[in-house]
């Protein structure tokens, strides 16, 4: 995993995975996952447990999770007009009344037009979409044939939006339950805050009971995120937008937490984008509520306002995510700690373990 500087920027995120450490099932207790803890100020590692986070937060802290709830957005159907097989994935709604933004997966070239005929987890026709137009990033804008909230449709006929790299996205039983986080409410995303997944009822109760403190943020989740950079340069990476938003009790927790001497702590990539953008739209030296889209790319010369510290899952090679904690940590400290991480066979990607990335005042 070693650098080299004559590489295109963009390639100084890249790492060799190993395939077997994508963990394929979600452990059966959620915060037996294994932590990683580095230390920014003197870039030590440690290795810990996500049950320990208690003990190595403070009181007066503030920990901030991503509240999203991930909708079923697979969506399982086929041509209307040659039977042949047709996946999607639902992105988001369009302010335009029904319409959806959409990926399509299927053989030969969909059209404009061209209907596709949605079927339930039963496997029963459940709805037709209609194919209206191209929009950017290769999506589709679609029109289902049934009325009302997109969210509630997706409960009719969607499944869970697993990514790839998990047993080719089919979703078993457990997968309803396990990937949405415990916290979850604002209906929207497309793929899991994963770092939140660690999170149970108990450990949050013993967290406040330590007088650590907890707020939200919402980042619906879509595939922008997790896409890899194809530029070589990361200048020329595109940053589609997502929606999120930092209510006013959350910016008014982030002030006082601040005040007191302690720190913020985001759970997860989305978490830092929400709190960075909402800081970036705020008077200088202030975080105030903010609503709307986002397309900040964290990246080299970045200056963080919010956060003090991150727990974040291990990402996949050359994404946008992999800048973002090299930006936060140092990308050399992201190298050693990537491959301690490796070395010690811990488990990737989204039902793997995580990292906390802190500062001097850790505790061990």
């Amino acid at each position: 995993m070693g650098y080299d500087l004559r590489m295109a920027d963009a390639d100084l995120y890249d790492y060799e995975l190993p395939p077997e450490l994508i963990a394929q099932q979600a452990l059966d207790r959620r915060d037996a996952a294994r932590l990683l803890v580095v230390r920014r100020s003197d870039g030590t590692l440690a290795h810990r447990h996500i049950r320990d986070l208690p003990d190595l937060l403070e009181p007066g802290d503030l920990v901030v999770v991503n509240d999203t709830r991930v909708v079923p957005a697979r969506l399982i159907g086929r041509r209307a007009a040659t039977g042949g097989k047709w996946e999607g994935l639902f992105l988001q709604a369009e302010p335009e009344q029904g319409v959806w933004r959409i990926l399509a997966h299927t053989r030969g070239r969909p059209a404009i037009g061209e209907r596709v005929i949605l079927v339930d987890r039963a496997g029963h026709d459940a709805l037709t979409l209609e194919l209206i137009g191209r929009a950017g990033g290769g999506t589709w804008l679609a029109v289902p044939d049934a009325t009302g909230p997109a969210a509630e449709i997706l409960e009719q006929v969607g499944r869970v939006p697993l990514p790839g790299y998990i047993r080719g996205g089919e979703e078993t039983q457990g997968d309803l339950e396990r990937y949405q986080t415990v916290f979850a409410r604002e209906r929207g995303s497309a793929a899991a805050p994963t770092a939140g997944l660690h999170f149970t009822d108990q450990l949050l109760a013993t967290l406040a009971a330590r007088g650590i403190h907890r707020a939200s943020v919402t980042l619906h989740v879509g595939l922008d995120t997790f896409r890899p950079i194809t530029a070589d340069s990361l200048e020329d990476h595109p940053m589609h937008t997502e929606w999120c938003a930092c209510p006013a009790e959350t910016a008014t927790a982030v002030r006082e937490t601040k005040t007191r001497g302690g720190r913020v702590i985001a759970v997860g990539t989305t978490a830092v984008r929400t709190l960075e953008t909402a800081a970036a739209r705020s008077p200088a030296g202030t975080l105030a509520a903010w609503s709307g889209p986002t397309d900040l790319f964290i990246k080299p010369g970045f200056s963080f306002r919010v956060i003090d510290g991150l727990l974040t899952n291990f990402h996949m090679p050359r994404t946008t995510l992999m800048v973002l904690v090299s930006t936060f940590a140092s990308r050399e400290l992201i190298r050693l700690a990537y491959e301690e991480a490796i070395r010690e066979r811990y488990r990737f990607l989204s039902y793997g373990d995580a990292m906390l990335i802190m500062g001097e005042s850790l505790r061990s």
